[in-house]
């Protein structure tokens, strides 16, 4: 700590700190905008599970309970309890190499698990994630300061769980209104997930042992795409909230306890919409506005870079209401697909421009879109007296 005090607190650019500002009123609108515009309906659901299956059975539900058997509620709780030691015998052996204890996994998993609704249900009606990424790196760097391990192995368990969760949700939604049988569904998303996880691990270990300098910018030739620029944020974040932690940076101890209110933001920003679609309920585009959406978009930098958001701007206005207007069938018909084509496509352009071009040093045409920032003096200090390479003296 002393050292800590005796070199510099922590600054943040604008642009992180406002994209932690947006992660907090993004998590806080989720819940606000759930139980305000949702809540009524999840208890209905809720009782209707309780009292009787057979009031929620629409047509998939009813063709698929004839036709196929379900998938046995042991093989969840079997998965889950296997999946549950493992990460207890990965946390507390090797030597605790991940400095996170037993409890924390529990925890993080609770965490996981009490926000699979709220997030899944702004996923479901918007197709876009609050993530938990931000407040298990909260939680953990106020219970457990000091441990950047164990800051980012419960930030893992906590939100990547919770991201898997409803991925696998959405697969299975997916499989039952293709009517394909719920076991097989079951085993191909288990064999699946097993065969992923060892392609990227394998891929991980290759890139990093074969590309010289991966990940250090400075070092890199100008317009290499190996700058990792999400590794760098989850690096920065596991210093800040691991090393530093979040009582040094957003209480009154630190720089930036005025952050706090966006919480606030959050929790009483869907209010007034929730109002108004009330007050106006013929106003339609009124219910449109989805405050949880919209701090989640704007959250994507860093390390989102504008041209990415150019390129989501551009297919989505063109697709989503051009198309959508003008050739309603079509899109019915045709959206979904060419997504999953798109998807398709730039995973294969990803390894042809790898190893056509990319292996070879060649890197693309280099334009101000894919400039971090424009201000090549932005990251040089501003205190008098001292120096940094490549900066003026203050």
């Amino acid at each position: 700590m002393e050292s800590y005090n005796s070199y510099s607190k922590i600054y943040m650019s604008v642009t992180f700190a406002f994209k932690y500002g947006l992660s907090f009123t993004a998590l806080t609108a989720t819940i606000s905008h759930v139980v305000l515009f949702h809540g009524k309906m999840i208890l209905q659901m809720w009782k209707k599970t309780t009292s009787s299956l057979k009031q929620l059975g629409d047509v998939h539900t009813r063709i698929m309970k004839k036709n196929y058997k379900q998938v046995p509620d042991w093989w969840f709780i079997t998965i889950l309890i296997l999946m549950v030691m493992m990460a207890l015998v990965a946390c507390e052996g090797f030597g605790k190499q991940l400095q996170l204890p037993w409890w924390g996994v529990l925890l993080s998993l609770s965490i996981a698990l009490l926000s699979t609704l709220p997030i899944g249900v702004i996923e479901a009606t918007t197709n876009i994630r609050t993530g938990l990424n931000v407040i298990t790196e909260l939680v953990i760097g106020f219970i457990y300061p000091g441990k950047p391990l164990a800051n980012v192995a419960f930030k893992t368990y906590g939100h990547i769980s919770m991201v898997q969760a409803l991925a696998f949700l959405g697969d299975l939604k997916l499989g039952h209104y293709m009517k394909i049988p719920p076991k097989s569904m079951f085993i191909v998303q288990l064999v699946g997930t097993v065969v992923a996880s060892s392609v990227h691990f394998g891929t991980a270990w290759w890139l990093l042992t074969s590309i010289e300098n991966i990940c250090a910018e400075s070092l890199l030739p100008k317009g290499s795409p190996w700058t990792c620029p999400g590794d760098d944020v989850f690096y920065n974040a596991s210093i800040i909230w691991g090393v530093v932690g979040p009582k040094r940076m957003f209480t009154k101890d630190g720089i930036y306890p005025e952050m706090n209110w966006f919480f606030l933001v959050g929790l009483l920003a869907p209010v007034p919409v929730w109002l108004l679609s009330h007050k106006f309920p013929n106003q339609k585009w009124i219910k449109l506005i989805n405050i949880p959406t919209i701090a989640v978009g704007a959250s994507g930098i860093p390390p989102v870079r504008s041209v990415n958001y150019i390129t989501w701007g551009i297919v989505g206005v063109f697709f989503n209401l051009y198309v959508y207007r003008k050739f309603k069938a079509w899109w019915a018909r045709h959206t979904y697909i060419l997504s999953a084509g798109l998807d398709a496509g730039v995973a294969f352009m990803g390894l042809v421009l790898y190893f056509a071009l990319q292996s070879y040093g060649i890197f693309g045409p280099t334009w101000w879109g894919l400039e971090a920032d424009h201000c090549p003096l932005a990251i040089c200090p501003t205190a008098p007296g001292i120096h940094a390479e490549g900066c003026p003296v203050p």
